[in-house]
C-alpha cells in the first residue's frame, strides 16, 4: 500500500474562497454579515474538483490513500483574530471531512487549527477535538508561526504550546509542522518561508527538552526537513557543542520527515542521511511545485518515482510507503484496519 501523508485541498471549489473573501471584508465593513452556514458547496462540486485533480493523479501514480488537510497557504492565521480563525478553520475542516466521507478509501483527514497571533493555544482545542473525535481525523497541522512570516510566537519548546501537545498525546495523533502564507516580503511563501520553518522547527526541538516532557509526542517536518538532511553534520556538531551525545536518541524517536523533495538527488540524500524508519512518503501534489521537470519529462511532485529509483531494499521502500505512516499515525492504522487494509 502507498500512503501519501501530505496532501492539501488546493483545488477546493470556488465557493470556499468566495466565503473567505466575504469574511475578510467583514472585518472592516460592519454592514457585511458572515456565517459558517453561508458556505454553499455541493457534493458534485467536490467530486469534480477531486476527480480531475488529486484523484486523477493518485490513480495515475498508484497512490492508494492521501492524508488530506486544508490548503496550507490559505490558513493565514494572521488575518483577523481568534474568532476569525475559528470560523475559517471550521469551514475548511468540514470541507475536508466531506471529502473523506465521499471517498473514504482514498482520503483521511488532518485538521487545520484555528491559531491566531498571541491567542491562547487552548482556543484551538475545541476544533481539534471535534475533528479527531467527530470527523475521525488522524492528525493536525501546527504552524510554529501564526504571524505569517514575522515569527512573533514563542519557540515550539515553550509552554505556550503545551495545551496542544497535551491534547495530541491524549488522542495519540501527530502534528505536521506547517506554516502558512508569508506576509513578510523578505520571505517567499513556498520557496523560503516553508523551508525556513522546517529547519527552524528542528533546531527549536534540538535546543530543548521538549520530548522529555512529552516522550510520545510526534512531529512530521515536511518538505524533506528543509535544510536538515543537507546540513546533518552541522546539527550533529552543534549538538556535540551543547553536550548532546546522541542526536538520534534525542530527536528521532519523535521527529519524522516526508519525501516532498522534488528531484532524485534530494531523495537520495534524504534516505542516506536520515534513517528510513523516520522517512514517510509524501508528494504534496498540486501544491507549490506543479510543473514538469524538463530534465526527466515527469512532474516534479511525482515523488513515487524517486523512491522507486532510490538505492533502497524492498523492505526499506515498504517502510517509507506504508509501514512508517501506520506507526506514526495510529489512528490511520486503525482506520485502515477497519477497512480491511
Amino acid at each position: 500500500m502507498i500512503i501519501d501523508i501530505h496532501g492539501h485541498y488546493t483545488t477546493a471549489p470556488e465557493g470556499l474562497e468566495t466565503w473567505r473573501k466575504r469574511q475578510i471584508a467583514a472585518l472592516t465593513d460592519p454592514a457585511i454579515t458572515i456565517d459558517t452556514a453561508d458556505v454553499r458547496i455541493s457534493d458534485d462540486e467536490i467530486i469534480n474538483t477531486l476527480e480531475s485533480n488529486q484523484l486523477l493523479k493518485m490513480r495515475e501514480r498508484g497512490i492508494d490513500l492521501t492524508i488530506f488537510s486544508p490548503r496550507a497557504s490559505f490558513m493565514a492565521h494572521h488575518i483577523g483574530n481568534a474568532a476569525t480563525s475559528a470560523a475559517w478553520a471550521s469551514v475548511c475542516n468540514e470541507l475536508c471531512y466531506r471529502v473523506t466521507q465521499l471517498y473514504p478509501a482514498y482520503f483521511a483527514g488532518a485538521a487545520m487549527l484555528p491559531q491566531s497571533p498571541g491567542a491562547d493555544t487552548r482556543t484551538c482545542l475545541k476544533e481539534m477535538e471535534r475533528c479527531i473525535r467527530d470527523y475521525g481525523f488522524v492528525a493536525v497541522n501546527l504552524s510554529p508561526d501564526p504571524s505569517g512570516g514575522h515569527w512573533t510566537a514563542p519557540p515550539l519548546s515553550d509552554r505556550y504550546w503545551y495545551p496542544i501537545y497535551e491534547k495530541m498525546v491524549e488522542y495519540d495523533v501527530p502534528a505536521m509542522i506547517h506554516v502558512s502564507t508569508s506576509c513578510n516580503p523578505a520571505f517567499h511563501t513556498t520557496g523560503a518561508h516553508y523551508l525556513n520553518a522546517d529547519t527552524t522547527a528542528f533546531m527549536q526541538c534540538l535546543t530543548s527538552d521538549l520530548f522529555t516532557d512529552f516522550p510520545t509526542l510526534r512531529f512530521i517536518i515536511p518538505h524533506g526537513g528543509g535544510a536538515v538532511p543537507y546540513h546533518w553534520g552541522r546539527f550533529r556538531g552543534l549538538a556535540q557543542a551543547m553536550h548532546i551525545d546522541d542526536i538520534h536518541s534525542k530527536l528521532l524517536k519523535n521527529i519524522f520527515f516526508d519525501t516532498c523533495v522534488y528531484h532524485q538527488p534530494g531523495i537520495d540524500l534524504l534516505t542516506r542521511v536520515i534513517p528510513v524508519e523516520n522517512v514517510l512518503f509524501a508528494s504534496e501534489m498540486i501544491g507549490a511545485v506543479r510543473g514538469i521537470d524538463p530534465l526527466t519529462g515527469f512532474a516534479f511532485d511525482d515523488t513515487r518515482r524517486y523512491i522507486d529509483s532510490a538505492a533502497l531494499t524492498a523492505t526499506e521502500k515498504k517502510l517509507i510507503f506504508e509501514s512508517n505512516a501506520r506507526r506514526v499515525y495510529p489512528r490511520l492504522d486503525s482506520l485502515l484496519s477497519a477497512q480491511g487494509r
